[in-house]
């Protein structure tokens, strides 16, 4: 998955209530995010029935990492070995979190272009992928906090335009996901599979941060 098209502000969907905002003010709508951009995040409060939505960098940066390099390609998990992997072990254990939105872009080669695709479920129902993430403290003494979106194998759906696809997660398994106290990996790791109702339609659109997809 190259892009994610996100609605932050309008976070109705269910299982995706009781929010507080925390930190700067999130836009309402990005339709082209890159690498090491923000991204919304919602994590759950240890001690309270609350649920937080934040900003993040995506791309993840392990606590231990001595230095941010590596961000860029760790936007991405694989759900299959992300709990036996260095950077994403205690993620997947202690720190999860749903991201929001309501699409996501992949490319297809075109003879020598590309075009994006853009798939939604049901004309653009909000849903959330399931996220990990850390934090990570910079030499000025500045902790980041980052996260990387769990990816699967495609549904049929996505398969004819790429080889894996962001798990979304079952609007009845948010609770378990976010659970602060839910730190059996295994349990964790048999949350990990797709949503597999197919995304209601593809989209096409231009590479920007416009809505400008187009129903095909």
């Amino acid at each position: 998955m190259r892009t994610v098209q996100i609605v932050a502000a309008e976070a109705t969907h269910r299982g995706i209530l009781r929010l507080r905002l925390v930190g700067r003010r999130l836009d309402s709508s990005r339709y082209n995010i890159a690498p090491t951009q923000p991204i919304p995040v919602i994590r759950q409060h240890p001690k309270a029935p609350i649920r937080e939505l934040s900003l993040m960098r995506w791309g993840l940066i392990p606590s231990w990492a001595k230095d941010p390099s590596a961000a860029a390609q760790m936007i991405n998990a694989r759900s299959e070995t992300a709990a036996t992997k260095p950077a994403f072990r205690d993620p997947v254990k202690f720190r999860r979190c749903l991201i929001p939105a309501d699409g996501f872009y992949e490319w297809v080669k075109t003879g020598k272009a590309q075009q994006p695709c853009c798939f939604e479920i049901n004309e653009g129902e909000l849903f959330a992928f399931a996220g990990i993430w850390d934090r990570w403290k910079d030499p000025s003494g500045n902790w980041i906090k980052t996260c990387s979106i769990l990816t699967t194998a495609p549904n049929a759906v996505t398969s004819g335009v790429h080889d894996r696809m962001p798990v979304i997660l079952d609007p009845d398994n948010y609770d378990l996901w976010l659970d602060p106290g839910m730190q059996n990996v295994a349990a964790a790791s048999d949350l990990l599979k797709s949503l597999r109702r197919p995304p209601d339609e593809v989209l096409s659109g231009e590479h920007s941060d416009q809505p400008c997809c187009e129903r095909r």
